[in-house]
C-alpha cells in the first residue's frame, strides 16, 4: 500500500511538470512571434581591389656563378722567385706586376748575344768595303771577276748571319720579359702558392696564382624546354632580364641573357642559359649557388592576391562583393608571383574580393568590409 502511493505522487509531479513546460513554450512563442521575422545575418569580411596591372612573366632556377675570364698564372722558364707583389686575394688591375723572377742568365745571354751581334756587323762592313774596292778594281782591269763574286758572297753571308743574331738575342729579350709576370685583366688573385726563394719551372702541376674576373660575371642555369620558344621569341625582340640573388640575403644583381644552348638535354628536358651580370659591387662571387629569375617577358594581367583565391571540387572561385552582397565568381588562375595570381578568365579588373571571411559566406550573404590588418 505504501509503495503504491509513493508511485501516484510521482505521477502526479511529473504531469505538473510537463504542463508547465507546454505553458512555458506557448508563452515563449508569442513572443517571438510579436518581435517580427529576425534579421539576416551580416558577415564582416576584408576585401581588397582586382587591379589590371602589367606582370612578368618569369621562370625560377637554381643557377652557377663562373667567372667569365679565370687564368692559373706559371713560369715559362726555370729560375726562382725573387718577390712577390701583391697581397693574397686583393683586387688587381690589368698590368699590374704580379711576380719577379730572377733574370741574371738571361740577362748575361743578353749581353753574349749583344757582343756577337756586333763583332758580325763589324765584320759585314769590312766586307762591303772590300765589295766596293774590288768593285772600282774591276773596272781598271786590277782584279778578276772572281774575286769581286767572292767578296760579294761573304758580304751576302754575313747579313745573313747578323740577322741571325738580332732574332737570337729578340729570343733573349722575350725570355726576359717572362721574368716579370704581369695581370693580364682586372680582377681578384688567389692567394699565392710561392713565396720569394722557391723555384719554378714550366712543367710545374700547381699555378703561382690564379686570377678571377669579378666585374661582370656570368650567371648559369637551366629552364625547362616548354619555356624555350617564348625566351627565343622574346630575345628577338629585346633583352630578357635575370636577376640573381644570393639565397639568405635580399642583395641581387641584375643582368641580361647572353647564351642559350643549342641542344636539349634529352635525359631532363632542360636547356642550360648563361647570364650575363654587370656584378659592379661583387655582390656575386664564382662558385656560389645562386637564386635565379628569368624574366621573358611583362603581360598587362587582371590580379588579386591569392589569398582571396578559393577551391572547390568544381574549380577555384572567388567571393565578390557588390552592394554589400557576396557572389561566388568562378576564375581561372593562370600563375602567381609575389603573392598574388594572375586571372586568366573570370574578372576584368575593379572587382572588390574577399580576402578574409570567407569560411562563413555562401553565395548571396550580406557583408560587411572591414579595414584591413596592417601588412596585408
Amino acid at each position: 500500500m505504501k509503495k503504491r502511493n509513493l508511485m501516484f505522487v510521482a505521477g502526479v509531479i511529473g504531469i505538473a511538470g510537463v504542463a508547465a513546460f507546454l505553458t512555458r513554450s506557448s508563452w515563449m512563442g508569442g513572443g517571438a512571434s510579436a518581435q517580427g521575422p529576425q534579421r539576416p545575418r551580416t558577415v564582416s569580411v576584408e576585401l581588397a581591389k582586382a587591379e589590371r596591372k602589367p606582370i612578368p612573366v618569369d621562370v625560377d632556377a637554381i643557377g652557377t656563378v663562373t667567372p667569365i675570364s679565370s687564368v692559373a698564372l706559371k713560369s715559362r722558364l726555370e729560375t726562382t722567385i725573387v718577390s712577390v707583389h701583391f697581397e693574397d686575394g686583393a683586387k688587381v688591375n690589368e698590368g699590374d706586376l704580379l711576380f719577379t723572377l730572377d733574370s741574371r742568365q738571361i740577362e748575361a745571354q743578353i749581353e753574349q748575344a749583344e757582343g756577337v751581334l756586333a763583332k758580325d756587323q763589324a765584320q759585314l762592313e769590312g766586307a762591303q768595303r772590300d765589295l766596293r774596292r774590288y768593285g772600282e778594281l774591276i773596272g781598271k782591269g786590277a782584279t778578276t771577276q772572281v774575286t769581286l763574286d767572292n767578296a760579294r758572297t761573304a758580304a751576302d753571308i754575313l747579313a745573313g748571319t747578323i740577322k741571325a743574331d738580332q732574332s737570337a738575342l729578340d729570343n733573349l729579350k722575350v725570355q726576359k720579359s717572362f721574368t716579370a709576370i704581369r695581370a693580364p685583366f682586372a680582377g681578384r688573385i688567389s692567394a699565392a702558392n710561392v713565396k720569394v726563394g722557391n723555384f719554378v719551372r714550366p712543367a710545374d702541376t700547381a699555378p703561382l696564382a690564379v686570377i678571377n674576373q669579378m666585374v661582370p660575371v656570368y650567371v648559369t642555369f637551366a629552364i625547362p624546354q616548354r619555356v624555350l620558344v617564348d625566351l627565343r621569341d622574346a630575345m628577338a625582340v629585346g633583352p630578357s632580364k635575370v636577376i640573381a640573388t644570393i639565397p639568405g640575403h635580399r642583395r641581387s644583381e641584375e643582368g641580361k641573357i647572353a647564351m642559350v644552348e643549342n641542344t636539349v638535354d634529352s635525359t631532363t628536358g632542360m636547356v642550360t642559359v648563361r647570364g650575363i651580370m654587370d656584378n659592379a659591387n661583387e655582390t656575386l662571387w664564382p662558385g656560389i649557388l645562386v637564386a635565379t629569375k628569368l624574366i621573358i617577358r611583362t603581360e598587362d594581367s587582371v590580379v588579386v592576391p591569392t589569398v582571396a583565391v578559393q577551391r572547390s571540387q568544381s574549380g577555384n572561385f572567388v567571393f565578390v562583393v557588390k552592394d554589400g552582397v557576396s557572389k561566388v565568381r568562378p576564375v581561372q588562375v593562370s600563375r602567381t608571383f609575389q603573392g598574388v595570381s594572375v586571372i586568366s578568365d573570370g574578372l576584368s579588373g575593379d572587382e572588390d574580393v574577399v580576402v578574409d571571411g570567407q569560411l562563413l559566406l555562401s553565395d548571396g550573404s550580406r557583408v560587411e568590409p572591414r579595414a584591413r590588418k596592417a601588412g596585408a
